[in-house]
């Protein structure tokens, strides 16, 4: 028996991504279950992954269920320790974990303000102080990170969970032409053309639409425009 995830709009479920990039990036193989957020099978769906109440949720090959994306994390940085989840180095992999944390529980004004949408990508967004304080957080993060990174493009050098966490908040920053330093641009270039990503966007594109849920939640009166390989 196999893991696997139920996951919802690849378009629009931010959680749904690390969830997936959790496997897909360390070539963990899992059986991929699709929902659709707030549509009347999305209740029956998570019925299958009980307790469950919201996506990503995971089942181990034994039967038991992981009901967040950071619980799945961990889960499977024990149960495959040389895939290379976390940094080697332990310094490092302190700072790896306190930024997948920090991600997980905060940074909710950008959240709020730009929420994540792989279809639409948009130009004139105004930056409020509170938006602009979480990016000036992120980067001082990121930037941190990379005090530890040797070769490659990633936080800690290699691809790590940290990178996994901040995928959707690099998505934000491109969708939303947030306002970044260069070597934010660059970190954010590399999830654009990361080989994963690439394939769960193509994958969502392929989706109907979910138009009630765009209108009611992701769409902004902002002009629009095309999701570039540069933020």
């Amino acid at each position: 028996m196999s893991y696997s995830l139920l996951i919802a709009d690849r378009s629009y479920s931010s959680w749904s991504l690390r969830g997936w990039l959790c496997f897909a990036a360390f070539d963990v193989p899992v059986t991929v279950e699709d929902t659709r957020l707030y549509q009347p099978g999305f209740t029956e769906d998570l019925k299958r992954y009980a307790p469950a109440r919201t996506v990503p949720a995971a089942r181990m090959p034994e039967g038991g269920i992981l009901t967040d994306s950071l619980a799945i994390a961990e889960e499977l940085a024990t149960r495959h320790p040389k895939a290379g989840f976390w940094p080697e180095d332990p310094t490092a992999r302190a700072l790896a974990r306190s930024l997948v944390a920090e991600m997980h529980s905060g940074f909710s004004a950008l959240r709020e303000a730009c929420p994540m949408n792989l279809r639409t990508a948009y130009s004139g967004v105004p930056v409020s102080d509170a938006v602009q304080a979480d990016l000036n957080r992120i980067e001082l993060l990121w930037g941190l990170a990379r005090q530890h990174a040797a070769d490659g493009p990633w936080l800690f050098g290699a691809y790590s969970l940290a990178d996994v966490f901040y995928a959707p908040v690099a998505m934000r920053i491109a969708g939303y032409s947030l306002p970044v330093s260069e070597a934010g641009v660059a970190y954010i270039n590399a999830h654009l053309a990361e080989p994963n990503f690439l394939a769960w966007r193509a994958r969502g594109l392929e989706d109907s639409p979910q138009e009630a849920y765009r209108r009611a939640y992701v769409h902004i009166d902002f002009p629009e425009r095309l999701m570039s390989s540069g933020a």
